[in-house]
């Protein structure tokens, strides 16, 4: 574990969905792997809110092995794959309230080499603006599905308090009714790490 960063306690996690999306902003997601520590700094996230959003895995209290994690406690991790690439959500909501967070972007912390050697890119900024590209550059995978994040080697830490925090729709979420529109998804206002 990093001396300086020390995981937020599991505690952190018991407040409703849309809270947590924006709590988490300026938060450091890290990783600990054999070829050493990366972490970022929260810029960007998504609420999915379970049962009635039809936009999320678990629309409809839908359980299957996938989404079995959302029904458990808060704080754990949900990841699962999309078009290749590996996405990290937080589970959020009480016990059987299947909510989670989605981390959509990330501002590089530390590790930077690291990130660059996993994922390497001409423009810094792409090296973690999408939440398929920050998974591959901190080497998140689908083994870290269930973890606790509130201990390593996958786990978040404070960061900093974002000064102004902007809100709006999700993305790539067409096909989910009025869901679409649901204004969920939250951003440190002017962060150039920020996906879209």
């Amino acid at each position: 574990m990093e001396p300086f960063l020390k995981p937020l306690p599991q505690a952190s996690y018991n407040q409703p969905t849309l809270e947590l999306a924006q709590m988490l902003l300026g938060c450091l997601l890290v990783k600990e792997t054999k070829d050493g520590i990366a972490s970022g700094m929260i810029v960007e996230t998504e609420a999915y809110k379970g049962p009635e959003d039809r936009a999320a895995h678990s629309f409809g209290n839908r359980r299957t092995k996938r989404t079995e994690i959302m029904f458990g406690e808060p704080g754990y991790v949900y990841t699962y794959v999309m078009h290749t690439h590996c996405l990290v959500n937080v589970v959020s909501g009480r016990v059987g309230k299947p909510e989670a967070v989605l981390i959509r972007a990330v501002e590089p912390y530390s590790g930077i080499e690291l990130m660059n050697k996993r994922r390497p890119v001409t423009d810094q900024k792409n090296l973690t603006n999408g939440p398929g590209k920050l998974t591959k550059a901190l080497g998140i995978g689908m083994e870290d599905y269930g973890h606790p994040i509130f201990k390593p080697p996958l786990y978040l830490a404070e960061g900093s308090k974002p000064e102004g925090i902007s809100c709006g729709k999700r993305i790539g979420i067409n096909n989910s009714g009025e869901a679409k529109d649901y204004p969920w998804r939250y951003w440190i206002s002017g962060n150039k790490f920020v996906s879209k």
